[in-house]
């Protein structure tokens, strides 16, 4: 949509007590910081909120949106944090639909929707922080009126109050969610015969996978090596790395693929890249291994543990708030692939014990990650920043 078109969005037609509530990202990946965007804005559409999008174009979650009318789409350049024209059309848009919250989830965003929501006394600012990184201290004027801050985990909250940029009140945890019912259904054999097929997998094998973007943070070395040491005792065993690279010219898993041929794995892995359903993959494995040095959260395990599959994960701060250790799921130190490894061949060679693990997991999976959950808890912090003073 080119820049400075005017956007013709619906007028609402909600009752008193719905929102009009504008999400914003300028992600150019799909991940689990916008997967959780998009489930929320279809959910709140199918709740009766009128729900609206910033997105950059041809941003990939404009395709997740499929509760959104598509012209409360709407795409902006969003540039980065100083981009003065963006953030005039944002407040524009607030203006002129009456917005009442505007959820912002990357940093880089946060300014633009702090002007949109301060030049609309009526719109409440909320943002949701995703990731563990160090926030910028310049962000405590951009958030001196923010309604409230959602963190998606218990160490992102405490690493995000160390900045002191607001009251440790306003600062709620909310879980990511998960839609369940989509991770628990059961392919037939013929389907996943089909799918090894599709991806030269060997029939018969025990599949062991990582899930996630190709970056060096995700351990997808230390997987690898620890691959290495599995097949040894397992011979049966084949691995399978899920994702995508955003890395110039996919540098990171054209590395990945030199050092599979190091390791003399080549005929016992297979690159996955981008998959229409995730779930697919999910319902052909034994084994999830989540390798990352830093995990924020970890949504791949709650989806692996959804879905069946036995998760053996390191120890990072997102896999210490899922995972009970030898209860719901394996815990190893973080970059240690001779621990990872001896995790993984104790799953493969105890079904007993895999089935155990996956019973305990997908209870806690329903009590404590499903969708409703969230969304629940999202709409009641919207709900309560209604209240807020400036």
């Amino acid at each position: 949509m080119p820049e400075g078109k005017c956007f013709q969005l619906r007028t609402s037609t909600s009752i008193d007590s719905d929102l009009r509530i504008l999400q914003i990202s300028s992600a150019k990946q799909l991940g689990g910081g916008e997967r959780h965007l998009a489930d929320l804005a279809n959910e709140f559409t199918a709740r009766g909120h009128d729900v609206f999008a910033a997105l950059r174009p041809h941003s990939p979650i404009i395709s997740e949106l499929t509760n959104l009318p598509k012209q409360n789409i709407v795409e902006l350049p969003l540039r980065n944090a100083l981009d003065a024209g963006n953030a005039s059309r944002l407040a524009s848009l607030v203006k002129k639909h009456e917005i009442e919250i505007v959820h912002a989830h990357m940093a880089r965003d946060y300014p633009l929707a702090a002007y949109a929501a301060r030049r609309n006394p009526k719109a409440r600012l909320i943002i949701t922080r995703h990731v563990l990184f160090p926030i910028s201290r310049l962000h405590k004027f951009t958030l001196s009126r923010v309604a409230r801050v959602i963190a998606v985990s218990e160490a992102v909250r405490r690493q995000f109050l160390e900045a002191h940029l607001v009251p440790a009140e306003k600062v709620t945890v909310v879980h990511n969610g998960i839609d369940i019912k989509r991770f628990q259904r059961t392919m037939s054999e013929f389907d996943r015969s089909s799918f090894r097929r599709e991806w030269g997998i060997p029939e018969g094998s025990l599949l062991v996978a990582s899930v996630g973007a190709i970056t060096p943070l995700k351990g997808h070395e230390d997987f690898l090596r620890a691959a290495v040491q599995v097949v040894k005792q397992v011979p049966a065993a084949h691995f399978i790395i899920a994702g995508v690279d955003a890395s110039e010219g996919q540098k990171t898993r054209s590395e990945l693929k030199q050092l599979t041929q190091k390791l003399g794995l080549d005929s016992r892995l297979t690159f996955i890249g981008k998959l229409d359903d995730i779930a697919d993959l999910y319902n052909v494995l034994t084994v999830l291994v989540s390798a990352s040095h830093t995990e924020s959260f970890g949504l791949v395990i709650v989806e692996a543990m959804a879905a069946g599959v036995a998760v053996v994960a390191t120890m990072t701060e997102g896999a210490l708030e899922i995972i009970e250790n030898g209860q719901t799921g394996v815990l190893v130190p973080v970059a240690d692939a001779t621990a990872l490894a001896g995790s993984i061949v104790g799953l493969l060679s105890d079904e007993e014990l895999r089935e155990k693990l996956v019973k305990f997991a997908q209870a806690s999976v329903s009590s404590r990650f499903s969708l409703q959950r969230m969304v629940d808890e999202t709409e009641k912090i919207y709900l309560e920043s209604q209240n807020y003073l400036r």
